[in-house]
């Protein structure tokens, strides 16, 4: 039996789809024990993104971004938000997404980029499903002063931080991003860890 044959939809309502699309859905979901219950769900789909962690080996350091996020905000973060560059797809391949970022947000063009992982962040109400990127930087690779794309609201601060710093941010609660604190704990065991 595949997920399909436990799920029956009967009824999609689109709430909104003013900024990203809202959706509530109506469906019966089959139980473990063969029953069928009906349930109502909310979906925010915006789509699926991209991140990457850009890394100074030889350094010890890590690129990251600084930015006023509203939901945060409204949730009673009164500071900015200290992230990993990210940006949604927008039709367009994962790499090719995440490179083009890069540039906008930190001014940096990479060489080589790896695929990490992928995972869902928020599964019980955002369809959205982000790819995992790591890349070495090197101060050659800079060709802007990154910042983001002021039309699309951006005003982005780059950040150059030792990785045990960044680290310690995420301990005392300076970085408060799950993308980023998912990365810098990749980078820590599989880049920068002690040979």
């Amino acid at each position: 039996m595949t997920l399909h044959d436990r799920v029956r939809v009967h009824e999609v309502t689109l709430l909104s789809d003013h900024w990203y699309t809202l959706r509530t859905t109506a469906f019966d979901w089959r139980r473990n024990d063969g029953e069928w219950q009906r349930m109502h769900r909310e979906t925010y789909d915006r789509g699926n993104g991209a991140t990457l962690l850009p890394y100074h080996l030889g350094q010890r350091t890590v690129l990251l971004t600084r930015q006023f996020r509203y939901p945060a905000f409204v949730n009673g973060h009164d500071d900015l938000l200290i992230e990993a560059t990210a940006g949604l797809l927008d039709n367009a391949a994962p790499e090719e997404r995440i490179r083009a970022e890069v540039e906008e947000e930190l001014g940096y063009r990479l060489g080589a980029v790896q695929k990490v992982f992928e995972s869902f962040m928020s599964p019980g109400s955002v369809t959205e499903k982000l790819h995992f990127f790591v890349a070495p930087y090197e101060a050659s690779m800079r060709v802007g002063a990154g910042g983001g794309l002021a039309e699309e609201g951006e005003d982005i601060e780059v950040l150059e931080l030792r990785i045990d710093e960044a680290l310690a941010m995420v301990a005392d609660g300076r970085i408060a991003d799950a993308k980023t604190i998912m990365l810098l704990y990749h980078a820590k065991l599989h880049i920068f860890a002690p040979g």
